[in-house]
């Protein structure tokens, strides 16, 4: 059976793995063996609740074979961004332009640096290892980070979002970095995407411009990767849609990447997810595919598994008792597809 579990320290060698399977321009991942180690480490403790300041809580997880033991992926929640270290972004807005005597009306779309998401959570990090298509791993991988918010939400913000990786070539290099963001910063877009990721991102206000850069004085293959994500994200941001993620017209300011967002109380998986109790239903029911979380913060875990639910008790199976660690009498928190 596949399991989402919390991340431990002793996952660091899979991670590092996982890490390079990715690839570049994964920004999250794009990072030293140290500096994977270190977030492992932080989400131990932020598990164990010995982090006080919500902001600086990632909660990273790992999509586990419960047989072999063997780590297949990675997702990850950060619980309050842009407190501590500002959250960058381009705005894109919309300028109408006019004139009488040259008798033209047009618009003209320009970027500005923003950090509006000050306080809000941030789900990412969704990697999934190739040859595991059509097993659901990626809708669990995904879905479990809606579940670890519903079991602990005073710890989340009121807001959910998530920046999807832009469009790279195969050498991992960014139109959109090469034309916006390289004359500004004079370096790599390997060296930015790990400077931003192992900083405080203090360079990106020290060297981005803080005037508007108008859309239209790109070239237009640039202009055609805006808001576009990575082929390898399209299912990632089909399933973000479907949670009711928005794009807004913001954008990551590396790829050009969008970034969707919510109100916490409108994502799916979060809204109707309810708790039930692990027993014996009293009633008649047919066993369906539920996604079952067993509602913990420390040591959390989530599981698709056959199930039968009536009313208020869950029958389970033994093997998904075992994965999520829970007997009779435990309550669990249960989401089921309408």
């Amino acid at each position: 059976m596949l399991v989402v579990r919390a991340a431990r320290s002793d996952d660091h060698d899979a991670f590092v793995e996982l890490a390079r399977a990715a690839g570049p321009g994964f920004t999250s991942l794009a990072l030293e063996d140290e500096a994977l180690n270190e977030k492992l480490y932080k989400s131990e403790k932020a598990f164990d609740g010995k982090l006080s300041d919500p902001s600086d809580c990632v909660y990273q997880l790992m999509l586990e074979d419960s047989e072999t033991g063997q780590v297949l992926g990675t997702s990850a929640v950060k619980a309050m961004i842009g407190v501590k270290k500002p959250y960058f972004d381009f705005k894109i807005f919309t300028f109408a332009q006019a004139s009488k005597e040259a008798d033209r009306r047009f618009d003209m779309d320009a970027m500005m640096l923003v950090n509006d998401f000050a306080g809000c959570t941030e789900v990412g990090s969704l990697f999934v290892r190739d040859g595991l298509r059509g097993t659901g791993a990626g809708s669990l991988t995904a879905k479990a980070r809606y579940m670890l918010v519903a079991a602990a939400r005073e710890r989340f913000g009121e807001r959910m979002l998530s920046e999807l990786r832009g469009v790279v070539d195969e050498n991992g290099d960014s139109i959109f970095f090469e034309h916006v963001t390289r004359p500004f910063f004079r370096m790599s877009f390997e060296e930015a995407d790990r400077l931003s990721a192992s900083t405080d991102n203090q360079f990106i206000l020290d060297l981005m411009p803080q005037h508007l850069i108008y859309v239209d004085l790109l070239p237009r293959e640039v202009r055609e990767v805006i808001g576009k994500t990575h082929p390898h994200g399209v299912n990632a941001l089909r399933m973000l849609e479907a949670e009711g993620l928005r794009y807004e017209r913001y954008i990551d300011i590396f790829d050009g990447g969008p970034l969707v967002s919510c109100g916490m109380d409108e994502v799916a998986t979060i809204r109707d997810s309810r708790h039930v109790t692990v027993g014996e239903p009293t009633g008649p029911g047919e066993p369906v595919r539920v996604l079952i979380s067993n509602d913990r913060k420390q040591d959390f875990r989530c599981v698709y598994s056959e199930a039968q639910t009536t009313g208020d008790a869950l029958r389970l199976n033994d093997e998904a008792r075992r994965a999520l660690d829970v007997t009779d009498g435990d309550v669990v928190r249960i989401w089921t597809k309408d």
